[in-house]
């Protein structure tokens, strides 16, 4: 049996990296690919077994270019994040949130469209969206409005592109450099706050919410899924 071949979007750090690591902890080979130079420096010398390149979402003739030099891809991974597009409705930089759709739905879009002739024919995608998509939580509808719009393309594409399987990840509360633009001693009272509230009673590290997208990456019954690995946050309240 061939050693399968996974390719994560998004993966030089967060759950992306978490995952790659686990992936590879399998035997799968394992190719990361990011905007930024440094991460993948730092990844090239904490993890010499992943193989990275610097990447562009939203550059279709170099994803496409990297699909062809590295396929057939068995588990596509779409981990692309960001900052951006959070804040009350009244007031929110919608020059921002444009930013932020770009980013992450259109590189989404992008990504799937320029590799998918380079995926295996018995392969996987699999995204990652996020709680704001489920719950009502103050503050949040532009992304809310971003992780649904990605969460949107699940099902559709899981019936349009069968047998490739499509799934989904809504994760919710996780210690990652997604909270780095909020000082560490308000991050700290925040997450202890939240953590306080969630049945689970932790925030999640990105290493737990990799088990689930490597579960979805590789079960080979499930597709048109979004699986929640929240806490229970969107059970109860948290703002």
């Amino acid at each position: 049996m061939s050693t399968p071949t996974a390719l994560i979007v998004g993966g030089t750090s967060g759950v992306g990296l978490a995952t790659a690591r686990q992936l590879q902890a399998s035997g799968t080979t394992v190719h990361i690919a990011g905007r930024r130079k440094d991460r993948l420096e730092e990844v090239r010398a904490s993890d010499p077994g992943l193989i990275g390149h610097q990447l562009d979402a939203n550059d279709s003739t170099a994803v496409r270019a990297l699909g062809q030099a590295i396929g057939p891809i068995d588990n596509l991974i779409l981990t692309l994040s960001g900052s951006e597009g959070i804040g009350p409705i009244a007031d929110l930089d919608l020059t921002m949130l444009r930013r932020a759709f770009d980013g992450k739905f259109w590189g989404h879009i992008t990504a799937i469209q320029a590799l998918l002739p380079h995926l295996a024919a018995s392969g996987s995608i699999t995204l990652l969206s996020a709680i704001t998509a489920r719950t009502g939580m103050s503050g949040t509808a532009g992304l809310a409005a971003l992780n649904g719009a990605v969460e949107a393309l699940i099902k559709p594409l899981a019936i349009e592109l069968a047998p490739i399987r499509v799934n989904g990840i809504s994760p919710g509360f996780i210690d990652t450099p997604w909270w780095s633009d909020m000082p560490a001693e308000a991050r700290r009272d925040y997450f202890a706050q939240a953590a306080a509230d969630l049945p689970t009673g932790k925030i999640a590290t990105a290493e737990d919410v990799a088990q689930v997208v490597v579960l979805a990456a590789t079960n080979a019954n499930t597709t048109g899924t979004i699986i929640e690995t929240d806490g229970g946050a969107r059970l109860v309240s948290i703002n």
